[in-house]
């Protein structure tokens, strides 16, 4: 008697099923390229293409109701050659030291002596409401307390100090140093807010240690606590960066940029240009170098931080 042995049949299935996961896998690719690309165009239309168009306008001469007339780098020559460009680059540069250097040590300084007492919540709260104003909200207030003959000039001359007759949004440096003072007290509480971030993912372990070690107060903090919040200071300097580059509201509520054009900033300079004079093309110019500034100063400060942290670690 015979006996059939059965052959297996199944090896051309296994073509099929690696086909149809191949087929799965470019209709899941599909889908979610379905799912992103709102997004996608969306941030196309909104941001990239307005970029662009104003790329292109920068070198052109347009008044918004004729068609653009191209002109070359006429209109960054025009910008450099302006009387007014050094002192617009010298308050950009004051403005941009003052309102990062200031809200960022005072936000550190708030949440390293709230963190981990009793009541810190309630001793952060003053700091944290300003940033829950605008920022027109907010130089409307301060316009208030500075103006000649405000609160401000009031509570110095009940008090007999020195600077109750100061105008200190019309008199310069005094006009930009008001509103760094301005921006100053809406910004330190959400600096404060992430470095208390920060402190809260600071390992327990490194702090036990120092503190067996004998070091406390001012040694703890230099050696052991800002070294650990490092990677979150380059954070929080380069969004405090970004944020008082690109600061346009609170400079025109409060001056305008003037008296003149002595307190005028780089975004100030932008919107007179473009939408108050009706200079399209110089405006966009000027929003040009001013989005390549910001680039290129965030920029090499991330590369130095990068740097400096390689060089540690």
């Amino acid at each position: 008697m015979s006996v059939a042995t059965a052959t297996p049949v199944d090896s051309p299935a296994a073509p099929a099923a690696g086909g149809r996961k191949g087929r799965g896998d470019r209709g899941a690719r599909w889908g979610a390229l379905g799912f992103v690309s709102p997004a996608v165009i969306l941030v196309a239309v909104l941001l990239y293409a307005p970029f662009l168009y104003t790329v292109v306008l920068s070198f052109t001469e347009y008044d918004g109701l004729n068609s653009p007339e191209w002109i070359g780098v006429e209109n960054f020559t025009r910008f450099f050659d302006d009387p007014a460009l050094t002192t617009s680059l010298r308050n950009t540069l004051m403005w941009v030291v003052g309102t990062t250097v200031v809200p960022v040590a005072l936000g550190l300084v708030v949440a390293v002596l709230s963190f981990g007492i009793k009541g810190g919540t309630w001793l952060r709260l003053p700091f944290m409401l300003p940033y829950a104003l605008s920022g027109a909200g907010l130089a409307v207030i301060w316009s208030f307390i500075l103006q000649s003959g405000g609160a401000a000039n009031d509570i110095l001359g009940a008090l007999h100090l020195p600077g109750a007759e100061t105008s200190f949004l019309q008199e310069e440096p005094w006009n930009t140093l008001s509103m760094i003072v301005a921006w100053t007290w809406q910004q330190t509480g959400v600096n404060a807010l992430l470095f208390l971030v920060g402190l809260q993912s600071i390992p327990k372990e490194p702090l036990e240690a120092a503190k067996l070690d004998g070091a406390t107060g001012w040694s703890l903090f230099r050696h052991v606590t800002w070294p650990l919040l490092a990677p979150l200071t380059t954070v929080v300097v380069g969004l405090a960066l970004v944020a008082s580059l690109k600061t346009f509201d609170i400079v025109w509520v409060m001056t305008q940029g003037g008296p003149g054009r002595n307190s005028e900033t780089l975004a100030v300079t932008m919107y007179r240009d473009a939408f108050v004079s009706g200079e399209y093309g110089y405006g966009s110019a000027v929003a040009l170098v001013l989005t390549l500034t910001t680039g290129a100063i965030t920029l090499a400060y991330l590369r130095r931080q990068v740097k400096s942290r390689e060089a540690l670690g």
